[in-house]
């Protein structure tokens, strides 16, 4: 089992390892007004591009499960970063999106997708049910903010990939049954994705 720091035991964590871990996830705690600005617009144009994005609150969790959670959105596409919610506030105002990160509890991370609209859910969704260190705490589609229940339903929709998967397999059958699984699979992804974003 991997320990887990808290409190005093996290700031006596060897510290240059502790501070490049930092770095990686983009953690600054001590930010002069013009690096919060930078933060702030970095973030605002990220949201602005995005597909979805995920909150969760990350209290707990080990080095080595953080860094495997940041490598895994990484290679979907993923950007994922921790700052002070007044900082996610004002990217989040100037995105034009309505939503109070104040409001989310623990310490805060941001997964920002820029590729895929289940991607960011599925891995942190999968990682959160066998680390308990590891909770959802909210989440956005387009310019909606969704709750934990519909984040965790969006985990559950199929990944770009795995229609494509889906696809493939139907390419030895007749055309006309091609094209039906093709628009059945495009209509039910689309009409899951729309129902999410129009529940709010």
């Amino acid at each position: 089992m991997h320990k887990s720091y808290r409190g005093s035991e996290w700031f006596a964590f060897g510290s240059a390892v502790k501070r490049r871990f930092l770095i990686s996830l983009n953690i600054i705690f001590m930010q002069t007004k013009e690096q919060k600005e930078i933060i702030i617009k970095e973030l605002t144009e990220k949201l602005k591009n995005s597909k979805a994005v995920v909150f969760s609150d990350y209290k707990g969790l080990n080095v080595k499960d953080m860094t495997i959670l940041r490598k895994d959105l990484r290679e979907e596409g993923v950007d994922l970063q921790v700052l002070k919610k007044t900082l996610m506030n004002r990217a989040l105002k100037d995105a034009g999106i309505e939503m109070d990160a104040k409001k989310l509890e623990g310490q805060v991370a941001i997964a920002v997708s820029s590729r895929d609209e289940v991607a960011a859910a599925k891995i942190i969704a999968k990682l959160a049910k066998v680390n308990e260190n590891l909770k959802i705490v909210g989440g956005i589609l387009g310019t909606k903010e969704l709750s934990v229940d519909e984040v965790n339903a969006l985990a559950k929709l199929p990944s770009k990939e795995e229609l494509l998967s889906k696809l493939v397999g139907t390419l030895n059958a007749p055309v006309s049954g091609f094209v039906n699984v093709l628009a059945g699979n495009m209509r039910g992804f689309v009409t899951a994705l729309q129902a999410i974003a129009d529940k709010k």
